[in-house]
Formats: C-alpha cells, structure tokens, sequence
C-alpha cells in the first residue's frame, strides 16, 4: 500500500468512528471500576474492583446481557482501531519513534483484546473467574495460577519478576504521560480551549496518574511473589487495590484512585468529542 492511501486509510470516517465506539466502552469500563473502587473504599469487599469485576456488575444491571454485548463490540472495536494504528499510524514521525508509538498501540490492543475477551465471555456465560459478588474479584484465582506456573518452570522466578518491573515501568509511564500532559494530544484544538480544555486536563491528568500508580502497586506485588516464591502474593488489579486499603489512610487513598480510574473514564468520553488524529 502506498504512503498516501494508507494515510487516508487511518484518517478515515470509518476509522474515526471506530475510534469513538471503542473509547466510549474503554471509558465505560473505567467508570465501573472508580464505581467498584469507591465501593470497596466505603466497606463493601464482596465486588472485584478490575476490568472483569467491572463487567460483571454492568451484567447484574437490568438488560444486563445486552449491554455486556454492547461493551464487548465496544472493546472490540477499540482492539481494531489500536491495530490499525499499529499496522498504519504514526506517519508523521520519525522512523525511531514511529516505530515505538506502533509497538505502543500494539501493546494496547493485546491488553484490550484481555479486556473483549472476558466481556465475551461473561455475555456468553462462559466466565467462572472472580471479579462478581460473593468473591474476591479481579481474576485474582487465574493470576495466581498463571503466575504459579511460570514460576515452576527453570527462571521462572526472573520471569515473574521481570513481569513486575515491565507493569511498574508501564505504570512510571503513565506517570511521565501525566506530568508532560502527552495525553492532551488525542484532543482537537476545540477540546484544548477554555474551561472546557481546562477541565478535560485535569481528568487526564488525574486519570493516568490513577492508573499509573495502580499499576506500580500490581507490578510490586509480581515482584513480591517472585523474591518469595508465592504465587499468591501476585494478582491483578483488585488484588492491588484491596493492597492500598490495608495501607494507613487506605480508604482515603483508594476512595482517590477510584475518582481517578472514574476521571479517566470521563476523559475517554472528551476524546471521543475532540479526537484529533
């Protein structure tokens, strides 16, 4: 394909409103978890505050099969979008970093196609991971299972531990995307102006900075478990944040992270309004 028609391939209508079904189930799915997470903060442990804890408490909602279908074509469209960025995107920058930026949105629709996946799943009736009420939540169970194999293999332990830093260099990520405000770029220059762009700022920021420090605690954990040989000291993201709430002031702090998680959602919301690609 030549230069031309695969920019006007990526920066098409189509591609756009793509785009802007994925965001809004990605923007969905983090509403629920700030939801959960702030549940979780004022006492409530029986629901799993994760992406799949998430899902299924959209599920428990009237037409609750219907919306969970939604959301999963939804994260579907979203996996697309980041693929044909991947395959596409990024043609205004330098080899070097058009290269990293693929690699990036590569990335993302692995985890995103995670995130289908259990939607799928729970829409299908297939699921039996945690995450509803009446249990631990997050896919604590398959983590520790995953994390368990791993280990048992020779490195497995490097392995693990090498997981970790990777989740806590993603997360040191988000971290740098919220002080260098990177993430205002998804936005049009409509979406960067007055108490508008102002407020959509702070929803960014607060967003990645959430997920960026969530992320840091799950990667400890792996490393955790990798220094002790403890499958079970791993876990997902409802396992992290049940972590934070046993920490002094954790109700205050987790109650803070799921405003963010539920800011974050809201600015998925704005870069659909604004998306400037």
């Amino acid at each position: 394909m030549s230069d031309s028609k695969a920019r006007e391939a990526h920066q098409s209508d189509i591609v756009d409103k793509i785009a802007g079904a994925g965001l809004i189930a990605y923007g969905v799915v983090h509403l629920l978890i700030g939801w959960l997470a702030v549940q979780l903060a004022l006492g409530d442990r029986e629901g799993g505050a994760s992406s799949t804890g998430a899902v299924k408490q959209l599920a428990e909602q009237p037409f609750g099969k219907f919306l969970v279908w939604a959301l999963a074509l939804g994260l579907v469209l979203l996996v697309v979008w980041r693929l044909v960025e991947a395959a596409l995107g990024y043609r205004d920058e330098d080899d070097p970093k058009r290269l990293f930026k693929r690699l990036l949105s590569a990335g993302k629709a692995i985890v995103y196609t995670g995130i289908a996946y259990s939607a799928i799943s729970i829409a299908t009736g297939s699921s039996s991971g945690g995450g509803g009420k009446g249990g631990s939540g997050g896919g604590g169970g398959s983590t520790d299972s995953m994390t368990a194999t791993l280990m048992n293999n020779p490195g497995g332990q490097l392995l693990v531990g090498a997981i970790g830093v990777g989740i806590i260099a993603a997360g040191v990520g988000l971290l740098v995307v919220a002080y260098r405000e990177s993430y205002l770029d998804r936005l049009d220059d409509q979406g960067l102006r007055g108490s508008s762009g102002t407020t959509y700022k702070w929803l960014g920021r607060a967003g990645h900075v959430a997920k960026g420090l969530s992320y840091m605690v799950v990667g400890g954990l792996f490393l955790y478990a990798a220094a002790t040989h403890e499958a079970k000291k791993s876990g997902g993201l409802d396992q992290a944040l049940r972590t934070v709430l046993e920490q002094p002031f954790g109700p205050v702090l987790l109650a803070a992270i799921g405003l963010g998680f539920a800011a974050y959602g809201l600015f998925c919301f704005a870069t659909v309004r604004h998306l400037d690609r």
